[in-house]
Formats: C-alpha cells, sequence, structure tokens
C-alpha cells in the first residue's frame, strides 16, 4: 500500500527544522507531530525514518542530490524515504522523480570516497582515521550509521528475565537475553510499549545493554550509600536502586530539573523508594559539599559529545564541533573532580562517557589521576571479572557498537586508598 502524497511534503518540512541542528533532532519530531495530529502512525513512522535516514547519511545524500532537479530539500527527502520505505511505497511522485530515485539506487556507494561513504564529519572522520586505521575507521562508522535495536532492562525487583521473555513472546513480540547484561533483553523491532503490563508494572525499563553495564560496574551493594552525580532521566539510577535492593541510600543529582522530572514516573513504576532526586546548581554545590568523603560509590556519567550513540541520536555528529568538544573536556574535569570529593576512603568512583574520543575518555582520567595520588586504576578486566560479565578489556571498559552491538561507551574504575 502506497504512502499519502503528502508524507514527503512532510518529511521536507521537518527536515528544516531538523536540519537547522538547534535542537535534538527527536525533540523536533516529536513537535512536528503534536503540532500535526491528524497523522497516522504509519505515515508519522515514515517521516521520521526518512528524516532519520538523511542524518545518517547527509554527505552521500548531498552528493547525490545535485544531480536531481526540484528543490534541494525535496530531493534529500525523497532520498530519506526511498532508503527507508522504497521508491514503490512512495505516492505522487513525479515521473522524474521516481526515475532519479531508480538511477541513483543502482549506484555503488562502495565505489565512493572513504570519508564520503564515511558519512562522518570531516574532523571526526580525521581523527578516526588517525588512531584506528582507514578500515577500522569505516567499519565503525558503518555500524554507528546503522539503526539500533531496542534493549530492555529487566527490574530484577519485580520480574525475572526469561519470564519476562516468555511473557514478551505472548504479545507477540520477538526478543533474546542480551549477551553480556545479566538483565538485558534485546527486541529487534520497535514495538509500542507503554500500553504493555510488563511495562506499567515497572518490570521493564527501555535501556542500552552498555549503559546497563555501566551500572553494573559501579557494584553497588546493599545498604550502601550511592550517587549518580549526572543522573538526567535516571536510567542508570533506577538499575543502581535495583543492584541495592532497595537498600541504602542513592542519590540522583542533576542541574537540570527538566531532566530529572523525567524521573518521577519511572521511579514510581520501578518500586523503588531509596532513590533521593536532588536538583543541583553546579557541581560544587553545598549539597554536594555536605557529602564530602560519605558515600561508598560514585558513578560520574559526564556530559559528552554523544557520539557513542549515533546509531540513536545520528544528528549529534553535526552538532558537535572542536571547539564544543574543547568546551565539554574541561566541563568533564571539573564535574569528575568535584565528584571525587564525595567518594570515602576505599571506596569507588566511575566515570563514564557514551563518547568514543580518547580526549573525552583516556585523557581525561590520566589527567584526574596524575593531580589526585589519593585515587588508583582499578584495573576493568578485574571489576569485568568480579561482576562476572564476559567482556574481555584492559584497564577500561571500551565497547562499540561493531564490535559489542551497544552503544559506544568508555568507563573508568578508579578506587580512594584507605
Amino acid at each position: 500500500m502506497r504512502l499519502h502524497p503528502a508524507v514527503v511534503a512532510h518529511t521536507e518540512e521537518v527536515l528544516r527544522e531538523v536540519l537547522r541542528f538547534t535542537a535534538p533532532a527527536d525533540g523536533t519530531l516529536s513537535r512536528y507531530f503534536r503540532d500535526h495530529p491528524k497523522l497516522g502512525s504509519r505515515e508519522r513512522n515514515a517521516i521520521a525514518e526518512g528524516a532519520y535516514a538523511v542524518l545518517r547519511n547527509k554527505p552521500v545524500y548531498a552528493s547525490f542530490s545535485e544531480s536531481g532537479a526540484g528543490p534541494a530539500m525535496r530531493r534529500l527527502a525523497l532520498l530519506g524515504l526511498a532508503d527507508t520505505v522504497g521508491v514503490d511505497a512512495l505516492g505522487g511522485l513525479a515521473v522524474e522523480e521516481a526515475e532519479w530515485l531508480k538511477r541513483i539506487a543502482q549506484i555503488d556507494r562502495n565505489a565512493l570516497p572513504a570519508a564520503l561513504r564515511s558519512n562522518l564529519p570531516q574532523w571526526l572522520y580525521d581523527k578516526l582515521v588517525a588512531r584506528d586505521g582507514e578500515a577500522a575507521a569505516l567499519e565503525l562508522a558503518d555500524a554507528l550509521n546503522r539503526p539500533a535495536p531496542l534493549d530492555l532492562r529487566v527490574n530484577a525487583l519485580k520480574a525475572k528475565r526469561d519470564d519476562v521473555i516468555a511473557e514478551l513472546a505472548t504479545a507477540p513480540i520477538a526478543c533474546e537475553p542480551t549477551p553480556y547484561a545479566p538483565l538485558g533483553i534485546r527486541i529487534r523491532k520497535k514495538p509500542a510499549l507503554q500500553n504493555l503490563p510488563l511495562f506499567k508494572e515497572g518490570a521493564i525499563e527501555v535501556q542500552d545493554e552498555g549503559s546497563q553495564l555501566l551500572a553494573q560496574i559501579v557494584a553497588a551493594r546493599r545498604g550502601e550509600m550511592v550517587a549518580d552525580f549526572c543522573a538526567g532521566a535516571g536510567g542508570k539510577t533506577l538499575a543502581l536502586g535495583a543492584a541495592m535492593r532497595n537498600t541504602g541510600r542513592l542519590y540522583a543529582f542533576d542541574v537540570s530539573e527538566k531532566r530529572l522530572s523525567k524521573l518521577k514516573p519511572r521511579l514510581a513504576r520501578s518500586g523503588l523508594s531509596n532513590v533521593h532526586p536532588v536538583v543541583i546548581a553546579h557541581e560544587n554545590d553545598a549539597k554536594v559539599k555536605r557529602l564530602a568523603a560519605k558515600l561508598d560509590r560514585v558513578l560520574v556519567d559526564a556530559p559528552c559529545s554523544g557520539l557513542g550513540t549515533l546509531r540513536r541520536n545520528p544528528d549529534m555528529k553535526w552538532r558537535q564541533t572542536l571547539e564544543s568538544l574543547a568546551e565539554l573536556n574541561a566541563k568533564q574535569t571539573a564535574i569528575l573532580t568535584s565528584a571525587a570529593r564525595l567518594v570515602k576512603p576505599g571506596g569507588r568512583l566511575v566515570y563514564a562517557t557514551c563518547s568514543l574520543l580518547d580526549e573525552e575518555n583516556e585523557a581525561i582520567v590520566t589527567q584526574f589521576i596524575a593531580a589526585h595520588d589519593d585515587f588508583v586504576l582499578v584495573p576493568m578486566r578485574d571489576v569485568l571479572n568480579e561482576q562476572k560479565i564476559a567482556l574481555e578489556m584492559q584497564d577500561y571498559l571500551k565497547l562499540s557498537p561493531h564490535l559489542h552491538q551497544t552503544d559506544g561507551f568508555f568507563a573508568a574504575v578508579l578506587e580512594r586508598r584507605k
């Protein structure tokens, strides 16, 4: 069945907004759909997928669109929709447009220049090639440019993974256990979860397997005092609270009241009562200082470029620059330094990002250790062994979509000397 001809026009219109990069693409799309309530779910899905395809493949599409006719934004919209729903599903195409799309489909994309084929900003492509070589950089870029599966975390306070998989199968939703995270479930398609009893009752939460592993290596235990220093909407906070079996005290700090407010309904579903969300003005807020040297575990999931999450947020690669990266590095150092003061002797500090870049990861940790001789690095291989996670790592956790089928994540575990 063909899509309504208006789908192309809507995709073109929303792309004009999305490609200004003034706000995250998912927020722009959500607002657009609220403003156009008559669009059906099939149309909304096609528009969103088409827009995301343009974000993933912008350099290649821009190159292809030079050969077409008509408005440039329409050509980009057509390329995105052709790649996601297929040319034959598009209604209202001019004969010339359909023929142009069929000619484009015959181009061998593997024959394009490597930098163009990567669909990455030149500065990012150059960094990855310098570090990993061209072949590995292209393999990583290819994985980053593919949509991610949907990962769930089972709330161990309310359900067992095998039981959840069996219940999802009756929906019917095909899924499988994640290979590394013991409470993870991977779904290849993206069903609506909000109406499922499992979701409403708090037995499952949407969380990438890599993010689940980050929470696991914090190794929070019953009765401890723990902080999620940059909690955001609280995905890792919920995982930590469940690992603590709803005992002890878990602080969820964030500078954004709006982000923390998204934790509240999730918290209500989860059944957790040991979580204390706290809005702070900055990393040196007095609310933080009062807890100096009192906490057993502190997770710093630092603000970062987000380049490890391009499978889900392809606009991030076009919204970051070398200048914004330098600003983030200063912020990461300041936050890690402040959070470290909370850790008691013998306690652990976990620094994590969803970035793939050394300057946001190893460089920040190396610099921190050089300035704080009371902290030592705990090799990640030892932490993974403690947690019985079957991953081969050395000093740091480095997850990558082309190697581990997770988002790109980095983590280091630091211990305060007794």
